[in-house]
């Protein structure tokens, strides 16, 4: 009898793996490329969905030296042109709430905290984002990154004061990358 209870639990938790990894399909890691205004490579992102968002990890290079720069998901994967990377579009903000993480309402979906770059330029962080996914559903695909245009992480010139409409009072954006 505890040889047949061992076999269905391992059968139970070999059929929940292969249920997550379906789930996940090939997104559940993601690593894509940054590239600033001259369409130079200058870091990556590697995106990974866990249990309670969308951990970014973060490696870039040839920022302002101490600086802080705001970093935004935009809603769409396209960062064209490279002078502006306008084409990216807005904030991702599939609740269409105001601008903020210190707005009393709540906050863009792709609102995060401020990057601060080392002496060098140069920023290795991870940002854990619980308001996005990057799941594919047959039911709502509003907080998926991977919306029918996809997304882009954009990365702006000064700091979000994370108060202002409708973008923070970043400043330009710097770098972008599109996440498709």
């Amino acid at each position: 009898m505890k040889k047949i209870i061992a076999i269905i639990c391992t059968v139970l938790l070999l059929a929940a793996g292969v249920y997550y990894l379906y789930k996940m399909g090939e997104v559940g890691t993601k690593e894509i490329s940054i590239v600033n205004n001259n369409g130079d490579e200058v870091g990556t992102a590697r995106l990974n969905e866990t249990r309670i968002g969308v951990l970014v990890g973060l490696e870039l290079r040839g920022l302002k030296p101490n600086g802080t720069h705001a970093i935004h998901i935009h809603e769409k994967a396209d960062c064209t042109p490279l002078s502006s990377f306008k084409n990216a579009g807005g904030h991702f903000n599939p609740e269409e709430v105001s601008h903020g993480m210190k707005h009393t309402d709540g906050h863009h979906a792709g609102d995060m905290p401020n990057l601060e770059a080392n002496s060098e330029g140069r920023i290795v962080t991870q940002i854990l984002n619980r308001k996005i996914t990057m799941y594919l559903s047959n039911v709502d695909n509003r907080f998926s990154l991977f919306d029918d245009d996809g997304s882009a992480i954009v990365v702006h010139a000064d700091a979000d004061d994370h108060r202002s409409q409708p973008s923070g009072a970043a400043g330009r954006r710097i770098l972008c990358g599109e996440i498709k």
